[in-house]
């Protein structure tokens, strides 16, 4: 008889998440979830187990801007509760926070956010720089985060001798490069071109496969049609959370 399998650890655990800005009747919230019974907002509750790909998507305005922001460590919740790797950043300062988003989250960002004048070698290395790690380990680690996105013969190269595709590439190299426990892609892919796309998207793809956590940040939906899971943001609110062709209860 086959064994049970056993669940997949959350990485991402949301409790009752709120963020809102102002007071009294000024107030906005970005991040609010459904009303409870006496009106107010319960937040936004949702787990990201360990090998997920999940795209998150919403109009300008819906929240996914502020959820992106709370998950990478760049803000924090006005109240509620949010556990990274079974962490509670809320108990953080900002030494330790910065700690978290270099070790535990790898980011990639449509503007790519590269050095000039810098090669795609020393790129890589910077988090491990960062971290405190030896040279030699760092050039070794960053050398193959480079051939793990196809871009070992460009190591000497800068950004104004790469295309944008290899940039973003470059990117991801640097997001992986301190095995973290999420990659956090906002929107990858905004700044490529068609071919460009396809080559980042199936990078990801194959990072997920072998283990990675992915959250995406995207308005695409050809792009969040990649992903294992896609959820719904409107006005702050999680309005549906879909796994494959089976929508789960939210």
């Amino acid at each position: 008889m086959a064994g049970r399998s056993v669940p997949a650890r959350p990485v991402i655990r949301l409790r009752n998440v709120v963020k809102r800005y102002g007071s009294g009747d000024a107030t906005v919230y970005a991040l609010r979830g459904p009303d409870g019974p006496d009106g107010q907002p319960l937040g936004v509750s949702l787990d990201i187990a360990e090998g997920d790909f999940v795209a998150v998507m919403g109009s300008s305005g819906s929240g996914k801007s502020t959820l992106m922001n709370i998950l990478g460590c760049l803000d924090v919740p006005t109240s509620g509760r949010y556990l990274l790797d079974g962490t509670d950043v809320g108990h953080l300062d900002e030494g330790q926070l910065s700690l978290v988003r270099n070790r535990r989250i790898g980011f990639v960002f449509q503007s790519f956010n590269l050095v000039p004048r810098t090669t795609a070698l020393a790129q890589v290395e910077l988090p491990l720089a960062y971290a405190g790690v030896r040279k030699a380990e760092r050039r070794s680690r960053a050398l193959a985060a480079l051939e793990r996105v196809g871009l070992a013969d460009r190591a000497g190269h800068k950004p104004n001798e790469l295309s944008g595709g290899q940039q973003q590439r470059v990117a991801v190299a640097r997001a992986l490069v301190t095995a973290p426990a999420m990659l956090l892609a906002d929107e990858p892919t905004g700044n490529l071109d068609s071919r460009s796309t396809e080559e980042v998207l199936g990078i990801i793809e194959g990072l997920n496969r072998s283990g990675r956590t992915v959250v995406l940040i995207t308005h695409e939906d050809e792009v969040a049609a990649r992903a294992g899971r896609v959820i719904r943001l409107v006005d702050g609110a999680v309005v549906s959370d879909v796994r494959q062709h089976e929508e789960v209860t939210v």
